[in-house]
C-alpha cells in the first residue's frame, strides 16, 4: 500500500492490472504458481492494515524494508492472473508525490524530513539497479480519474451494496487488456479529432504507456476501493460514471457537443460532490 493512501485512508481507489503466469519469467512464475494455491489468499483489507502497521513506529516506516512477496489472484478466461502488490515500489512513488497534497508543516509532522530524505536516498540507489521496474497497481485519493473510466465498459460494473452484517459493499470494473487498449486509442482518437490537447488527452497517453508494459492477455481492474466507503448506497448504485464517459466521448465522435456536454455535466456532478466530502473532512 502507498503512503498517500495509508495518510488518507480509507478513500483511495484503484487501477490494477492483472498478469498471466507466463508473463514471468523465473523463479517468479513458481513463486506465484505456489502462492496462487494457498487455502487462503490477503485481501486488499490485508494489504491495507499491514500498510497502517508501518505507520505506528516513531519514527514511522515509509518503504518497508523489503518488498512484498503478495498479490492479488483472479482468474481470466481460465488462465490463472496476478497482480504483484509491489508495496516497496510504489511507496516510493508515493513519497515523490505527496509535497502536492499536504502543507509542509503537516507533512514534517507525518514524515519528519530526515525520513523521507532517506527514503528518497534508497529509491535512488535502487532505481539505478531497477531501471525497467514499474507498479501493477495505481492509486489516487478521493476520485477515480476520468481517463481511468475510458477503459471500461458499462456492461463490465460490478456491484455489491453493503450489508447490514458487516458485508463491504464494493464497485469495480474488469476488462481484457486487448479491450482498455481498443478503447483507450478510439477515445484519443476521437478527441484529438475533435477538441484541444488537454489534461484528458495527456493523461490518456500516460495510461496508454503504461498498460503498454504488460501483457496482450492481462486483466484491468478499476477498483472504487476505500471509496465505498465515503458514498452513501444510493449514490453507488446510481454510479454510472464509465456510460457517462462513453456516452459523451461517442457524442464528440457523432459531433453532437450538446449530447457530450450533458454526460460530461453528470459525471462531473457526481464528483463534485465526492470531492465536497473531502472538504468536509
Amino acid at each position: 500500500m502507498s503512503v498517500v493512501s495509508s495518510v488518507l485512508v480509507p478513500y483511495t481507489s484503484y487501477l490494477r492490472v492483472y498478469e498471466p503466469l507466463a508473463a514471468f519469467g523465473e523463479p517468479e512464475r513458481s513463486h506465484w504458481t505456489r502462492y496462487a494455491q494457498r487455502a487462503e489468499l490477503p485481501t486488499a483489507q490485508d494489504e491495507l492494515r499491514r500498510s497502517l502497521a508501518d505507520l505506528v513506529p516513531t519514527p514511522p516506516v515509509p518503504v518497508p524494508v523489503h518488498e512484498s512477496d503478495d498479490a492479488f489472484v483472479a482468474v481470466l478466461d481460465g488462465v490463472l492472473c496476478v497482480c504483484p502488490w509491489r508495496t516497496r515500489m510504489r511507496s516510493w512513488l508515493a513519497l515523490g508525490e505527496l509535497g502536492g497534497l499536504f502543507p509542509a508543516t503537516v507533512l514534517d509532522a507525518v514524515l519528519p524530513p530526515v525520513v523521507r530524505g532517506q527514503a528518497a536516498a534508497d529509491h535512488e540507489r535502487w532505481a539505478e539497479r531497477n531501471p525497467d521496474a514499474r507498479p501493477w497497481i495505481r492509486t489516487t485519493v478521493w476520485h477515480v480519474p476520468v481517463r481511468w473510466f475510458v477503459l471500461f465498459d458499462d456492461e463490465e460494473r460490478e456491484y455489491v451494496a453493503g450489508e447490514a452484517g458487516g458485508g463491504r459493499p464494493l464497485l469495480r470494473y474488469r476488462t481484457p487488456m486487448v479491450q482498455a487498449r481498443r478503447r483507450l486509442a478510439r477515445a484519443l482518437r476521437t478527441l484529438r479529432e475533435t477538441v484541444d490537447e488537454g489534461p484528458l488527452t495527456e493523461g490518456l497517453v500516460e495510461v496508454g504507456r503504461w498498460l503498454e508494459e504488460f501483457h496482450p492477455r492481462a486483466l484491468v481492474e478499476l477498483d472504487y476501493g476505500g471509496l465505498v466507503h465515503a458514498l452513501s448506497g444510493d449514490h453507488l448504485a446510481a454510479d454510472r460514471s464509465a456510460a457517462d464517459v462513453a456516452e459523451g466521448i461517442a457524442a464528440l465522435r457523432d459531433g453532437d457537443s450538446d449530447a457530450a456536454g450533458a454526460a460530461y455535466g453528470r459525471l462531473a456532478d457526481r464528483w463534485r460532490a465526492v470531492r465536497d466530502l473531502q472538504s468536509s473532512n
